[in-house]
């Protein structure tokens, strides 16, 4: 890993004030008994003031559906074969920042690092290197500013305060006022103590959390161990030397679409966001003979399966088809091809049924789409798609350019019949880090929850789900800043502020997608919640939301 840039302090002047050599014992005695403080106001005075309140967690203003909030467990975690514990890392004690050292390969994944992909998972953690006994020189230097360069003092008092630190976990536990076993609340203080800047006690919650964490565990073992990445990843460094110090292998094509039909299959998440939209795209459209869609994010374009069977069975004939596919090199990587792959599919099972069909392939980031790509014609009635894709674009908190509401600028001035959104129901975008740590940990904590009910936690299958498709989305929210954090989550209230401030009005999804969509979530878990708000509809589990849909015109 490329090593951040470490802070180091600058060295102190010597500050003896006698010029007699004969009386500097003594004046060294009396400065020490007057300067000098006692382990408990060191310990005091190295520890915030809000650690005993730890009580206070950050709530975002989202929709929280109806339910039971989850229990939390008190249970004692033990690590089973988490990339951290397993990888083997060295931490070093430093009072400025923290070493890690890889000395073997994770066995789950087998990978090196973190991958440019959106879909790879950071599984290795690779490290910075800093002195290990910086700690001691920073007493030293202390010692030397109170006593004089000759005093024999520091190597007591360095022992004392050593030992109270590392020998004494269960002290520091009741100072964190950390509950025994306590992974979340272990978490939580370990994200605080790394938005103080407070490196000692990020150093031991650190090497507390690598024994708790696991990624064949609970839930919320399994969360933590892609969140206690994060936090390593935030520690070595932040910005656009996160990806270039993180990158790692990444599965085959075949396997990564594999992986990514996995979870389309075992949660309805991805199937709630393609129905809905479908519903609202086949309601404006009707009765159109010509139909041009706008997809910013193609994928293998499996959401257009059901839709264009829809089409061909509509009443007095489909219409024409024409849909225009937005590509990135996470789409084009997860495929194993170019755009040319799902023009082909498309175009074959439009030809089964009837279906006079058209691709227009826009191989180019959503951030860098004009007009010209989009090949508007006359005569077409337009419906523009943005599923799970506009919380990739940069707003005005990091680019005065804001493609965020330059797209739906863009999009409004093609006066489309529809536009659809379908979104994590998350408040990640500028949020200050450690409110950002506790909403990422509440909402993937509900995910991982979803899943777990599914697969079992032994499934090699459901290991590499979570890896490849969910950890690397972890890192990138807890561990970046600026414009490498690409996930920046809304709630749908700023989503809605955002389209009303580009000309749009709500289109209210209609009563037989609802029902269409309870119908559906009737073959998984009944903790699964289905919610309709001014007719833009939620899906939860038990009482948090998790996804939304709506559509505007």
């Amino acid at each position: 890993m490329t090593a951040s840039h470490i802070r180091h302090s600058e060295s102190h002047k010597s500050m003896q004030a006698s010029n007699k050599h004969q009386n500097s014992n003594k004046a060294q005695e009396a400065n020490y008994q007057q300067n000098s403080m006692s382990l408990r106001e060191v310990q005091s005075q190295l520890l915030p003031q809000n650690y005993q309140s730890l009580q206070h967690v950050y709530a975002d203003d989202g929709l929280h559906l109806k339910g039971t909030a989850p229990q939390t467990s008190h249970e004692q975690y033990c690590t089973l074969d988490s990339s951290f514990a397993a990888a083997g890392y060295t931490v070093h004690t430093s009072s400025s920042t923290l070493s890690y050292s890889p000395s073997t390969e994770s066995p789950i994944s087998q990978q090196e690092c973190l991958s440019d992909n959106t879909y790879g998972s950071p599984i290795s953690v690779s490290c910075i290197t800093e002195d290990p006994n910086d700690l001691k020189h920073k007493l030293r230097e202390l010692e030397t500013a109170m006593l004089g360069p000759d005093s024999d003092r520091i190597d007591s008092f360095e022992s004392t305060f050593h030992n109270q630190l590392i020998l004494e976990p269960e002290k520091w536990k009741q100072l964190l006022d950390i509950p025994r076993g306590d992974l979340r609340q272990a978490l939580i203080a370990c994200a605080r103590a790394l938005a103080d800047d407070n490196m000692l006690v990020v150093d031991w919650l650190v090497t507390e959390l690598r024994q708790m964490v696991s990624v064949s565990g609970e839930p919320i073992q399994r969360l933590g161990a892609y969140l206690l990445e994060g936090l390593i990843a935030r520690l070595a460094s932040s910005g656009s030397s996160i990806y270039k110090a993180l990158k790692c292998k990444e599965p085959a094509s075949s396997e990564l679409l594999s992986y990514m039909h996995i979870l389309y299959e075992v949660c309805p998440y991805f199937k709630f966001g393609y129905m809905s939209a479908n519903g609202a795209i086949a309601e404006a459209v009707k009765g159109e003979e010509r139909v041009h869609i706008i997809d910013f994010q193609i994928a293998m374009g499996s959401q257009w399966l059901t839709l264009i069977q829809a089409l061909a069975a509509r009443p007095g004939g489909p219409p024409c088809l024409r849909i225009t596919g937005v590509d990135d090199p996470v789409s084009a990587y997860a495929r194993g091809g170019g755009l040319h792959l799902v023009g082909q599919r498309l175009s074959r099972l439009a030809e089964s049924c009837n279906v006079p069909f058209e691709f227009n392939a826009a191989a180019i980031s959503g951030c860098d789409v004009e007009l010209k790509h989009l090949d508007i014609r006359p005569g077409e009635a337009l419906a523009v798609n943005f599923p799970y894709q506009l919380h990739h674009m940069p707003d005005e908190s990091v680019s005065t350019d804001n493609h965020r509401d330059r797209l739906l600028r863009l999009v409004k001035s093609l006066s489309p019949k529809v536009v659809t959104l379908v979104e994590q129901e998350s408040n990640t975008n500028t949020a200050p880090f450690f409110p950002r740590f506790l909403e990422t940990l509440d909402y993937y904590t509900a995910i991982f929850e979803s899943i777990d009910v599914t697969l079992p936690r032994e499934n090699k299958e459901r290991i590499h789900v979570e890896q490849h498709c969910l950890a690397r989305d972890i890192v990138n929210i807890i561990a970046c800043e600026g414009a490498e954090r690409v996930e920046r989550h809304e709630l749908l209230g700023k989503w809605k502020s955002r389209f009303t401030m580009a000309g749009f009005t709500p289109y209210p999804l209609s009563p037989l997608v609802n029902a269409t969509i309870k119908q559906l979530l009737e073959n998984y878990c009944e903790n699964y919640r289905l919610e309709e708000v001014d007719g833009c509809l939620y899906l939860g589990w038990k009482n948090r939301a998790l996804v939304v849909s709506c559509a505007w015109r």
